[in-house]
């Protein structure tokens, strides 16, 4: 049986992995963190996500949530996110990290604990989507820059990091096929009279609006044809099911820092 600290159990995602942890029988949720101010602390972990009682108490000390954790799954905040991989560290905890939105030094210090322990770090945990990194890049390798790439993504209304970490993950892969970086390649805005699209270029379109689970959209736009990447999510049981394929793989593992690629074995 594998212990599992569940951190940011008062989100969307946390509370969508709860009852799947609970459902599974190689996984045990023994602890469960939210933010001091949030109104879930002190409640059950397993009635806050709309089950029966797990007798795992929310609590906002991620010492008291991670007690006990042989790995812990993270979807908080960049900054927290960063704070509790530092503590996993200290414990000698294995760490799933489906949080986005890291900057380069938050990025930097999840690479410095990743020397110490295992960490999955993963813009999006869907097994779907991660297929469609790799085909991103094969498509891209394939297709010669003749065909322009765009990523048109949609999330809620809530989300706050835009183009979402998913895209981006996209973006980065197409790079990839075509030899190069996003740093170099990517193209987040047009406005006004940008004149004619240059070569080479990987451009993004965000919409923002409604409760929209996650749709991705990988076009090449060539002469004569268009090839199109899909994925749309219906719910967030896709993420969290593969949040739990990365925790259940990255336990026992060496240190570093692991994508879902290396945990599909891609």
């Amino acid at each position: 049986m594998l212990n599992v600290a569940m951190l940011g159990a008062s989100g969307r995602m946390g509370r969508t992995i709860v009852p799947l942890l609970a459902e599974a029988d190689d996984l045990r949720l023994c602890g469960a963190l939210a933010a001091p101010e949030d109104t879930a602390v002190g409640q059950d972990a397993g009635v806050l996500a709309g089950i029966a009682p797990l007798a795992v108490v929310v609590s906002d000390d991620p010492s008291i949530a991670l007690a006990g954790a042989q790995v812990a799954i993270d979807f908080t905040l960049p900054a927290v996110s960063v704070v509790n991989a530092r503590l996993c560290r200290e414990r000698g905890c294995a760490l799933v990290v489906g949080t986005t939105g890291h900057d380069a030094a938050q990025r930097a210090e999840l690479e410095a604990v990743a020397a110490e322990i295992p960490v999955v770090l993963a813009p999006n945990m869907s097994l779907g989507v991660n297929l469609l990194f790799k085909l991103a890049e094969l498509a891209a390798r394939a297709l010669d820059p003749q065909y322009d790439i765009e990523i048109f993504e949609a999330h809620h209304r809530n989300k706050v990091d835009a183009p979402s970490g998913t895209a981006l993950g996209l973006g980065a892969a197409a790079a990839r096929g075509r030899g190069t970086t996003l740093g170099q390649a990517a193209e987040y805005a047009r406005h006004g009279h940008t004149g004619v699209r240059e070569r080479g270029r990987i451009g993004f379109s965000v919409l923002r609006g409604g409760d929209i689970i996650g749709e991705h959209r990988l076009v090449f736009a060539g002469p004569g044809e268009q090839v199109e990447l899909v994925h749309s999510a219906q719910d967030r049981s896709g993420f969290a099911r593969g949040a739990l394929v990365a925790a259940r793989w990255v336990a026992g593992r060496p240190p570093g820092l692991y994508s879902m690629l290396d945990v599909l074995g891609l």
